[in-house]
């Protein structure tokens, strides 16, 4: 994949019946809202089965993103939809166990180093 600069962005991959939204860059007060925005056209009739967000390429989060994955698991679990969290390394993944925020999200998450088992 190539690099990305490090503003911000999501580029939103759509498969049979779930999607998988690739976020990278810096997600913080002055992006959220355009990822915020993306996230939530999502979760659009016809509902996906699974939303799985990408965070590998994250360089920065601050309590904006976080809110806006927030948002985003509870408007998807409205619509029965699963929200997954991939690509969780270093930093954030610690972040988010310690906080408790990991366990909000359905299934299973993957670290960057854990081998996957589908193709996207």
């Amino acid at each position: 994949m190539p690099e990305k600069p490090n503003k911000a962005g999501i580029d939103v991959f759509v498969r049979r019946e779930d999607i998988v939204a690739c976020l990278y860059g810096r997600i913080d007060i002055d992006s959220s809202p355009t990822v915020r925005d993306r996230l939530l056209g999502l979760m659009r009739p016809p509902y996906p089965k699974l939303v799985t967000i990408d965070l590998s390429e994250i360089t920065h989060i601050d309590s904006s993103g976080l809110a806006t994955l927030i948002e985003a698991l509870k408007i998807a679990r409205t619509h029965k939809t699963e929200m997954r969290l991939h690509g969780l390394q270093d930093r954030l993944l610690r972040f988010l166990m310690i906080s408790g925020i990991l366990s909000l999200f359905d299934g299973e998450y993957r670290n960057v180093s854990e081998p996957e088992n589908e193709v996207v």
